[in-house]
């Protein structure tokens, strides 16, 4: 519906311009204004989702789980309009879900994922559900930043993005802020988990903090952003040479595009960590988690990882909640078992089935 208002106004627009006896100097800057009205509109709408699927959180696993939006705080931004103006270099906030399984005895500890969403631009919504109810079904605690860069929190949040930069440190301030505040966490037994670009986030965060971290997942995980940049078009490549992101071409500094390509940081695992990807993925070229699976095998790393063939749903197949995908979620909560010890296990499909209803 967003789409389809922003193309309204802008045909409505164009042809008013094409019709008017007007300069191309004047034509030009009601394009610019026409343009700005455009991502104004945009994320008024994103926000408007936003307030919508908060809403629907609370419904959707508010019978397993106490929902929480609590505000914290994460490293400054990297850029400031003005760096000598009010406010500059404090501390940027967001927000972060918590989710915590009803009936738990607060004398006793818990295990906790961290779960960092995918999406260069994106929020954690409820197409998680599944997945948070069946992590709920297990005892685990949760929390999911909306760190810096997310959508729904409106235009200046949103050009806050500091892709495999401090998005990744926002994250790691949601697991501290979970310690400093629920007791009946345990701080011994605290895994993270991510999809697409919250795999990459998950393999940044072992990465600059395996002390942090008993084990992880990284499911499609976006590991090569110079290869990455080979295979996308110039739409997707637009968004990483903004002004307000990295604010050039891989060609113009592909040493800054090398340091936020996990493939490149192999040397540094030091975590329990299990990899799957899809050979038919059509968002993160299999190419690039192969790229990261022979990195950290050259430098002699032991870890897990399974390189599925062509299984339904390409980018999402095993976090579509179909027979096959919760399948393989099976195997990553197995693994997940192994370090993190969740009060109850999933092992089988009728695992599945009461988190999913009871």
């Amino acid at each position: 519906m967003k789409r389809i208002l922003t193309i309204i106004l802008f045909l409505s627009i164009t042809f008013s311009v094409h019709n008017a006896q007007s300069t191309n100097s004047e034509q030009s800057d009601v394009l610019k204004s026409l343009k700005r009205g455009s991502e104004s509109l945009n994320h008024r709408l994103d926000r408007l989702e936003k307030l919508i699927d908060d809403v629907l959180w609370f419904q959707r696993v508010g019978d397993v789980a106490f929902v929480d939006k609590v505000f914290m705080t994460g490293p400054p931004p990297v850029k400031e309009k003005n760096p000598t103006g009010q406010g500059a270099g404090n501390p940027l906030k967001f927000w972060s879900y918590v989710f915590i399984p009803k009936g738990i005895d607060v004398t006793k500890k818990y295990p906790l994922i961290v779960l960092p969403h995918g999406g260069v631009h994106a929020d954690f919504t409820t197409y998680y559900t599944h997945i948070v109810r069946e992590l709920i079904y297990q005892g685990y605690i949760i929390v999911a930043a909306e760190y810096r860069g997310s959508t729904g929190y409106g235009e200046g949040f949103y050009k806050r993005i500091d892709y495999g930069g401090l998005e990744n440190e926002d994250v790691n301030v949601s697991r501290q802020y979970i310690l400093d505040n629920y007791d009946f966490v345990d701080e011994d037994r605290v895994g993270i988990m991510g999809w697409s670009h919250g795999g990459m986030i998950t393999l940044f965060n072992i990465f600059d903090h395996p002390e942090n971290y008993k084990a992880a997942f990284a499911g499609v995980p976006v590991s090569d952003l110079i290869a990455r940049m080979g295979y996308k078009d110039d739409s997707y490549r637009d968004l990483y040479s903004a002004d307000y992101h990295i604010g050039k071409t891989a060609d113009e500094n592909v040493h800054e595009y090398r340091k936020r390509s996990a493939a490149w940081q192999a040397h540094k695992l030091k975590t329990p960590l299990l990899i799957h990807t899809n050979t038919n993925d059509e968002d993160v070229n299999v190419l690039e988690v192969e790229h990261l699976i022979k990195s950290l095998k050259a430098e002699g790393k032991k870890f897990e990882y399974e390189i599925f063939k062509d299984v339904p749903g390409g980018h999402s197949f095993d976090r579509m909640d179909h027979k096959i995908g919760r399948e393989i979620r099976i195997k990553i909560y197995k693994f997940l078992d192994k370090y993190l010890n969740p009060p109850k296990k999933i092992t089988s499909l009728k695992d599945i089935e009461k988190a999913a209803y009871r």
